[in-house]
Protein backbone atom coordinates (compact mmCIF):
# COMPACT_ATOMS: atom_id res chain seq x y z
CA UNK A 1 0.00 0.00 0.00
CA UNK A 2 3.09 2.47 0.38
CA UNK A 3 2.88 2.56 -3.78
CA UNK A 4 -0.64 4.47 -3.18
CA UNK A 5 -0.92 7.79 -4.45
CA UNK A 6 -1.71 10.19 -2.33
CA UNK A 7 -5.32 12.44 -2.26
CA UNK A 8 -5.16 15.56 -4.60
CA UNK A 9 -6.07 19.16 -3.13
CA UNK A 10 -8.42 21.55 -4.02
CA UNK A 11 -5.89 23.58 -5.53
CA UNK A 12 -4.75 20.65 -8.55
CA UNK A 13 -8.29 21.56 -10.28
CA UNK A 14 -9.24 24.60 -12.65
CA UNK A 15 -13.10 25.03 -11.81
CA UNK A 16 -15.59 23.54 -9.15
CA UNK A 17 -19.17 22.65 -8.90
CA UNK A 18 -21.03 21.66 -6.06
CA UNK A 19 -23.63 18.76 -6.03
CA UNK A 20 -25.66 18.13 -2.83
CA UNK A 21 -26.06 14.62 -2.24
CA UNK A 22 -29.07 12.90 -1.51
CA UNK A 23 -30.65 10.18 0.51
CA UNK A 24 -30.47 7.66 -1.46
CA UNK A 25 -27.05 7.88 -2.25
CA UNK A 26 -26.24 6.35 0.92
CA UNK A 27 -25.67 2.96 1.14
CA UNK A 28 -26.52 0.15 4.06
CA UNK A 29 -23.35 0.85 5.04
CA UNK A 30 -24.11 4.45 5.57
CA UNK A 31 -21.77 5.90 3.38
CA UNK A 32 -22.18 6.87 -0.38
CA UNK A 33 -22.66 4.01 -2.69
CA UNK A 34 -19.57 3.56 -4.83
CA UNK A 35 -21.52 3.77 -7.67
CA UNK A 36 -22.46 7.51 -6.84
CA UNK A 37 -18.92 8.69 -7.63
CA UNK A 38 -19.10 8.09 -11.36
CA UNK A 39 -22.32 9.69 -11.63
CA UNK A 40 -21.00 12.36 -9.81
CA UNK A 41 -18.20 12.99 -12.32
CA UNK A 42 -20.76 12.52 -15.23
CA UNK A 43 -22.91 15.38 -13.52
CA UNK A 44 -20.01 17.63 -12.67
CA UNK A 45 -18.56 17.89 -16.33
CA UNK A 46 -21.52 17.49 -18.00
CA UNK A 47 -23.04 20.79 -16.40
CA UNK A 48 -20.28 22.04 -16.86
CA UNK A 49 -20.50 21.64 -20.25
CA UNK A 50 -24.02 22.91 -20.55
CA UNK A 51 -23.21 26.00 -18.26
CA UNK A 52 -20.29 27.15 -20.94
CA UNK A 53 -22.64 26.38 -23.84
CA UNK A 54 -20.73 23.61 -25.19
CA UNK A 55 -23.19 20.95 -24.81
CA UNK A 56 -27.01 21.15 -25.15
CA UNK A 57 -27.97 16.74 -24.86
CA UNK A 58 -30.73 17.56 -27.49
CA UNK A 59 -30.12 19.31 -30.37
CA UNK A 60 -25.58 18.91 -30.17
CA UNK A 61 -24.27 18.69 -33.14
CA UNK A 62 -21.53 16.66 -31.62
CA UNK A 63 -21.61 15.08 -28.24
CA UNK A 64 -18.99 13.11 -25.72
CA UNK A 65 -19.66 9.23 -25.10
CA UNK A 66 -17.88 7.66 -22.18
CA UNK A 67 -15.15 5.05 -23.33
CA UNK A 68 -12.76 5.10 -20.11
CA UNK A 69 -13.55 5.82 -16.85
CA UNK A 70 -11.57 4.81 -13.27
CA UNK A 71 -11.57 5.82 -9.21
CA UNK A 72 -9.66 5.85 -6.23
CA UNK A 73 -11.88 5.92 -2.91
CA UNK A 74 -9.73 7.90 -0.30
CA UNK A 75 -12.46 8.55 2.51
CA UNK A 76 -16.19 7.97 3.00
CA UNK A 77 -18.83 10.57 2.24
CA UNK A 78 -22.06 10.35 3.29
CA UNK A 79 -25.92 12.39 2.96
CA UNK A 80 -26.31 14.88 3.86
CA UNK A 81 -22.49 16.39 2.82
CA UNK A 82 -22.46 18.58 -0.07
CA UNK A 83 -19.72 17.20 -2.61
CA UNK A 84 -17.24 20.10 -4.24
CA UNK A 85 -16.38 18.42 -7.49
CA UNK A 86 -13.27 19.92 -8.73
CA UNK A 87 -12.74 19.41 -12.97
CA UNK A 88 -9.58 19.87 -14.71
CA UNK A 89 -8.15 18.51 -18.34
CA UNK A 90 -5.41 16.56 -18.46
CA UNK A 91 -5.16 15.58 -22.33
CA UNK A 92 -6.71 17.29 -25.19
CA UNK A 93 -6.61 14.59 -28.63
CA UNK A 94 -8.25 15.41 -31.31
CA UNK A 95 -11.70 14.34 -30.65
CA UNK A 96 -11.40 13.18 -27.06
CA UNK A 97 -10.66 14.37 -23.73
CA UNK A 98 -9.67 13.14 -20.43
CA UNK A 99 -10.87 14.27 -17.83
CA UNK A 100 -10.15 14.12 -13.98
CA UNK A 101 -12.43 15.07 -11.34
CA UNK A 102 -12.10 15.45 -7.50
CA UNK A 103 -14.64 15.59 -5.30
CA UNK A 104 -14.26 17.13 -1.87
CA UNK A 105 -16.60 16.09 1.22
CA UNK A 106 -17.82 19.36 2.38
CA UNK A 107 -15.23 22.16 3.20
CA UNK A 108 -12.01 19.45 3.35
CA UNK A 109 -9.35 19.92 1.41
CA UNK A 110 -7.85 16.54 0.02
CA UNK A 111 -9.91 14.91 -2.15
CA UNK A 112 -12.66 12.07 -0.47
CA UNK A 113 -11.98 10.41 -3.79
CA UNK A 114 -10.83 11.19 -7.37
CA UNK A 115 -11.90 9.66 -10.64
CA UNK A 116 -11.00 10.17 -14.43
CA UNK A 117 -13.30 9.89 -17.62
CA UNK A 118 -12.29 9.87 -21.04
CA UNK A 119 -14.76 11.31 -23.75
CA UNK A 120 -14.59 10.50 -27.29
CA UNK A 121 -16.86 13.31 -29.03
CA UNK A 122 -18.71 11.88 -32.44
CA UNK A 123 -21.32 13.29 -34.81
CA UNK A 124 -24.31 12.71 -32.63
CA UNK A 125 -26.24 11.72 -35.37
CA UNK A 126 -23.45 8.51 -37.43
CA UNK A 127 -21.44 8.48 -34.00
CA UNK A 128 -18.28 8.09 -35.63
CA UNK A 129 -15.91 10.24 -33.92
CA UNK A 130 -16.23 14.57 -34.77
CA UNK A 131 -12.64 16.81 -33.96
CA UNK A 132 -12.96 19.24 -31.43
CA UNK A 133 -14.40 22.92 -32.92
CA UNK A 134 -11.88 25.72 -31.49
CA UNK A 135 -14.78 27.33 -29.03
CA UNK A 136 -14.91 23.57 -27.64
CA UNK A 137 -11.36 23.29 -27.54
CA UNK A 138 -10.31 26.65 -26.50
CA UNK A 139 -12.90 26.19 -23.18
CA UNK A 140 -11.11 23.17 -22.50
CA UNK A 141 -7.95 24.24 -23.15
CA UNK A 142 -8.64 26.52 -19.64
CA UNK A 143 -9.57 23.55 -17.73
CA UNK A 144 -5.78 22.21 -18.26
CA UNK A 145 -3.80 22.51 -15.01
Amino acid sequence: MGDRPKPTMRADYAVFRVITTRWMDNDVYGHMNNVVHYSLFDTAVNGWLIENGLLDPTSSETIGLVVETGCRYHAEMAFPDTVHAGIKVTRLGTSSVRYEVGLFRNDEETAAAEGFFVHVYVDAKTRRPAPLDATCREALERLQV
